[in-house]
């Protein structure tokens, strides 16, 4: 693979986010900085009749404050969380879009459901009163497509534009496909990221027959738990986190704040199994192997890992596995957190909020904790930066992000330097 230096760079300029933690990006870091819990009784969907009763969901989310009500009604929430955050990324990047070339402007996001929520209401809908009977807007609601194509027509962004669905690594993959994009020259800016907001009957249902939610519903904000060792599952969340990506010298041409670079990307498949990772986590390894290799880096350049960590017995031990495998002794040295503890896990849309959180940890040299890490798991023995914040210069950090079909996906960020 071709070096950072030596190819197109490709910066970040501006971040939008909604989460569980908070409806802006300084909400949502200051959030992870505290160590505090977005986790709390689901109330999306009934769930009375399921064993996991708990979620990360937004608090407060309007979003007529973004979108005008006839045209927000319209859209799926997935959706709607998408074009808040992209144009809260946009105001941060100092974009006017009336000033830049917008067939050079392109939209890459990460989704993994599409609308779901949506889905399962026009099926009861089918069910009680008959197909004639469902919304018109039913199907450019629920595509998984229209989150991107709702943000390219909002912002008259008429480039690259295209949407990645390899479930919950999706939103990493697209930030390392949008850099892409960039460095061969098929755009001057990309916005990407992520965006889920599953959180249904159908959805809660269909992983609870799996049994790969947390139950620990009388105490859900710490019901998230990665790599500790009584970690029962993960916790069903929506969001969405968008980045801004330019290359560097459109960048400097119009004169914006760089606030980090993206350097690498690598991508694997397990090929083991539909849902389990694989038992040594070679796949994962590989995704991060090939994402520093790109980037001209070595592992132990890597000050910070933001893990997929979702708080699954079998997750937390493969990224564990992984780890050890592509950084050696310097495993034990390497900060790792995960965002997942305090937000739980919005599937396609995770990396998406993570990248931001990986981008703050390297613009403000701090690495927020894995809280709820209470009992040591003597097979996940890495230093997952516990229950407080850490301050510490962060010149690399890596996102992973895995998915259910084995997909591996890892994403470099560098201080940038010029």
């Amino acid at each position: 693979m071709a070096k950072g230096n030596q190819r197109r760079r490709v910066v970040v300029t501006g971040m939008g986010a909604v989460t569980p933690l908070g409806l802006s990006v300084d909400e949502f870091w200051k959030g992870l900085v505290d160590g505090r819990s977005g986790i709390g009784p689901m109330t999306l969907c009934d769930p009375t009749d399921y064993p996991a009763r708990i979620a990360g969901e937004l608090k407060g989310f309007d979003p007529q404050q973004f979108i005008p009500g006839k045209e927000a009604r319209r859209m799926a929430r997935f959706t709607q969380l998408a074009v808040a955050a992209s144009l809260m990324a946009v105001e941060d990047a100092g974009l006017n879009m009336e000033r830049v070339d917008r067939d050079r402007v392109g939209v890459l996001l990460g989704n993994g459901n599409g609308g779901f929520p949506e889905i399962d209401a026009a099926m009861r809908t089918l069910v009680a009163r008959g197909g004639m009977r469902m919304s018109p807007f039913f199907f450019p609601m629920i595509l998984p497509n229209m989150a991107a194509a709702a943000i390219s027509r909002i912002l008259g962004a008429r480039g690259y534009n295209s949407t990645i669905t390899t479930a919950c690594a999706a939103s990493t993959q697209s930030i390392g496909e949008a850099a892409e994009v960039i460095r061969r020259g098929s755009a001057d800016m990309m916005l990407t990221g992520g965006t889920e907001a599953g959180i249904s009957q159908m959805g809660l249902g269909g992983f609870a027959v799996m049994r790969a939610l947390s139950t620990r519903n009388e105490d859900p904000e710490r019901a998230s738990r990665p790599f500790d060792a009584k970690r029962d599952g993960f916790v069903p969340a929506e969001g969405a986190g968008i980045l801004v990506l330019e290359s560097l010298e459109h960048a400097h041409g119009r004169g914006a704040t760089v606030l980090a670079e993206v350097s690498g990307f690598g991508a694997s498949a397990d090929a083991f199994h539909p849902v389990q990772p694989d038992d040594d986590g070679s796949g994962a390894a590989l995704a991060m192997q090939w994402a520093l290799e790109d980037a001209g880096l070595s592992p132990d350049e890597v000050d910070y890992i933001n893990a997929h960590g979702t708080s699954t017995p079998l997750n937390d031990l493969s990224e564990t596995l992984a780890i050890k495998r592509v950084f050696g002794d310097h495993a034990y040295r390497v900060a790792i957190s995960s965002t997942k503890s305090m937000i739980g896990h919005a599937l396609g849309g995770a990396g998406g909020m993570e990248a931001v959180a990986c981008v703050k940890s390297i613009v403000e040299s701090t690495v927020h904790p894995t809280i709820n890490y209470e009992y040591p798991d003597p097979d996940c023995d890495l230093d997952y930066i516990p229950n407080q914040a850490r301050q510490q210069p962060v010149r690399v950090a890596i996102s992973n992000g895995f998915g259910f079909g084995g997909q591996n996906v890892c994403v470099v960020f560098q201080r940038h330097e010029t």
